[in-house]
């Protein structure tokens, strides 16, 4: 089913909580029960407080407004370069294959297919890559247009690492995470916010279905069919992203196999604006064979789906179109 959760809006905070201060603006298109806590209506702050959408003390949502203008985000002519991290500190998915040596850019394994994936995608659009899962090596990002979180899970950084990230999202950075990224970091409500104010829940076994297109006019998506097929573990999310622009769902069937499922509005994909930086985000990318040249429905969509969100968060091209 086609979502109703098209917008967002951005809320800003602000040092006076009074009850009167308007604190967002409405999101055009949205309706009733739109997952964005109050149906894109203008927030107050007393509303964003007492209603069940975290408020995350920073400005959010898909008004580009929130975007700082900072050095962050990739100028013409500059070299397009993304930083790679995929350090796992619980489960670790089998694309991941082997963790990695110490250091920037150490020799990968054969079973490192995520990341050979990335890289070699990366190189047919002229982006360099470097890739690292040691929290040594997590610096200097201000020398990259995107950070994608590959998979990292758990308590994937340190406290150092936190600001880094963080400082580096203010100062216009682009931010990617896929898949497993949505276990990370549970404890630290600013990640959270990055994700779009969601998280992991559970989720059943890989299983085929059917992915909807549900914004055709964002670059990640304008070249995929209404429906196409897929197979993934299909995240469940708790909390349930607000204030994004969703890009992707799951159908209701496929949503439904699993009692924690979100039903007939249940987002894949979705982008947006945070604390200065961009965020775009994909719950996909579970099984090995999207990351390979094996068979697999609908991983020529999700390569180009990944890239060009990667391309937008970066600032090569148009970034989350409502």
């Amino acid at each position: 089913m086609r979502s109703l959760l098209r917008s967002g809006v951005a809320l800003v905070a602000a040092a006076a909580l009074g009850a009167g201060i308007v604190l967002a603006g409405t999101a055009a298109g949205a309706d009733k029960d739109n997952g964005k806590g109050l149906g894109g209506q203008p927030a107050t702050a007393s509303q964003i407080y007492l209603d069940e959408i975290k408020d995350y003390g920073v400005c959010r949502g898909t008004d580009p407004e929130c975007y700082h203008e900072w050095g962050n985000g990739w100028t013409e002519g500059e070299q397009k370069r993304i930083f790679v991290w995929s350090r796992t500190a619980g489960p670790r998915h089998a694309h991941l294959g082997t963790a990695l040596g110490p250091g920037l850019n150490p020799p990968l394994n054969d079973n490192n297919v995520a990341q050979k994936a990335m890289i070699a995608w990366a190189a047919e659009r002229g982006i360099a890559v470097d890739y690292t899962e040691d929290l040594g090596s997590f610096s200097r990002l201000n020398n990259y247009q995107a950070v994608v979180f590959l998979g990292s899970n758990r308590d994937t950084l340190d406290d150092t690492a936190q600001t880094t990230l963080m400082q580096y999202v203010r100062g216009g950075g682009g931010f990617v995470g896929i898949h497993n990224a949505f276990g990370a970091e549970y404890h630290w409500p600013y990640y959270e916010g990055l994700l779009g104010g969601a998280n992991f829940y559970n989720h059943g076994p890989n299983r085929d279905g059917t992915v909807e297109t549900i914004n055709n006019r964002d670059v990640s998506t304008s070249f995929l069919p209404e429906t196409w097929a897929f197979k993934d573990e299909w995240y469940n999310l708790i909390p349930y992203p607000s204030f994004v622009n969703v890009l992707l769902e799951v159908d209701q069937a496929t949503s439904e196999a699993t009692p924690a499922g979100h039903g007939e509005s249940h987002p894949v994909s979705w982008c947006q604006y945070y604390d200065g930086g961009r965020s775009w985000l994909t719950t996909l990318g579970h099984d090995v064979a999207a990351w390979t040249d094996a068979p697999l429905a609908g991983d020529e969509f999700f390569k180009e789906h990944v890239m060009e969100g990667i391309e937008s968060a970066m600032g090569v091209k148009q970034f989350c179109t409502v």
